[in-house]
Order: C-alpha cells, then structure tokens, then sequence
C-alpha cells in the first residue's frame, strides 16, 4: 500500500497534528535545527545555513575538538558569533510542545539543538543530543557558566579565551564537538523515550547526521510523522509527511 501523498497545506497540517495528538497518551518529539529557524537561528545545510557560508575555516573544522583544542581563540570567535543566540525566543513550534508536554499528551522532547528554547518556552523533559551553549565547563573544577557570561568576555586570557574566574582553568562549552561522543545518559535516555512512544513526530531536522538520525529505528509505535521543509531520507517510512513550516504547522 502505497504511502499518502505529503501535506502542504498548513491548515490540514495544523488539523493533522492536533487530530494526532490528541488520538495518542505517548507521544514524543524528535527536533532539529529547522525548529528554531523562525526564531531566527539559521540552520546547517540549507541554502543559507551555516555550511554555505564563508569563513576562514569550513564549518565542521572550527566546531571539532581538535580545533578547539588547537586554535581556542578562533573557536570561541565562532562559537560566540555564530552559536550563542541571546535574543533568540521561543516560536509557536516550541511553545505548542511546551503545552502539549503540560497537558499530560506529549512525554518528551528529543532535540539537536544547542539553543535552549524548548526550556525556555517551559518543556521540562528535554533530551539534549548535542548538549547546550548555556552550560559552559571549566575543565578544571568543574564550575558552569551560562552563555552570556561567554559573551559578556570579561574574564578572557590575552588570546581572547575564556578561562574559569574560581581557578583559571579551561572552558569547554557542554556541547558535542565533532570527534567528540554523545553523552550516553542522554542517548539511553532519548532511546528509553522513542521507544516507550506511540507517537513519534520528527520536526525540523534533515535525518542524515547519525547517531542522532538512527534514533527513530528504536520506534515502534503507532505513528511516525515527518514535519520538514525539505524531503528526508526517511519519508518512505513515515505514515504522515508534512511539508511546510513547522511553526505554522504547531499553531493549532
């Protein structure tokens, strides 16, 4: 049987949604960086996002550990320009799953975001694949800084890099850097989430950064819906495709 033909029109995809939510107690949601671009953080590997921008190095180098380790000052120019967001607000995507999480239907939210906008628009239960820009680490005692005490610069070395005011020691943002792992409590928790799901909803993300994107293998519920602009690898497995914007398609 062949698979229903995908939902562009926004209203059928806010009815679609709201019909699905409130047919399912289990539901979870699987987000990428396509949530928050229309709270104006661009995205990776769109047209315009991050990757098809000009820097002195590509992308994917000034984000890895090696990098980090090796041209800090560099790193941390980027990571403050081009990762931290401070004006950055929660868009009717993030605030319906913070409802929806209130309301008893929704159980979790598992993003690839680093932003911190589902917490900030009041969803409690967040698995953060790739970590956060608001918790920063000195690697030395341990202390946490938030990202505005990254971007206000004012315990810096002579190189422009942030070091920890209660020792001097190192910062590394509590972010997954290329080369680096996830965070197995996280993953396993993520996994325990999709699996335990009957609804699982993927929002905003391309599915082709792995692990991550492997995630919905562990899935076995009733509905898989896909909401992404752009096709996926994915979509001949989902019983629902929607394709429009996914905070449009959440104002219902």
């Amino acid at each position: 049987m062949s698979k229903p033909a995908a939902i562009i029109d926004v209203h059928e995809a806010q009815e679609t949604l709201r019909r699905l939510f409130a047919n399912h107690k289990h539901a979870v949601f699987f987000g990428g960086a396509g949530v928050s671009t229309a709270s104006g953080i661009p995205d990776f590997r769109s047209v315009d996002g991050l990757y098809h921008q000009h820097f002195a190095y590509p992308p994917e180098t000034m984000l890895s550990h090696s990098f980090y380790e090796t041209h800090p000052a560099e790193f941390f120019d980027f990571y403050r320009e081009r990762m931290i967001a401070l004006g950055a607000q929660p868009n009717q995507a993030h605030r319906k799953l913070a409802q929806l999480e209130s309301d008893g239907v929704l159980d979790a939210v598992v993003t690839q975001n680093i932003d911190g906008l589902h917490q900030a628009a009041g969803s409690k239960r967040v698995y953060e694949l790739h970590g956060s820009v608001h918790r920063n680490v000195c690697q030395s005692c341990g202390a946490v800084y938030g990202a505005e005490w990254v971007v206000a610069r004012e315990h810096e070395d002579a190189g422009g890099v942030p070091v920890c005011p209660a020792c001097g020691g190192h910062i590394k943002p509590d972010v997954v850097l290329y080369e680096e792992p996830l965070s197995e409590n996280v993953l396993m928790g993520a996994v325990d989430a999709i699996a335990s799901a009957d609804l699982l909803v993927v929002g905003g993300t391309s599915l082709v950064v792995y692990p991550a994107a492997g995630l919905i293998r562990y899935f076995g519920g009733d509905a898989l819906v896909i909401v992404n602009r752009d096709p996926t690898p994915q979509g001949a497995l989902a019983d629902v495709v929607i394709s429009c914007d996914i905070a449009q398609a959440f104002d219902f």
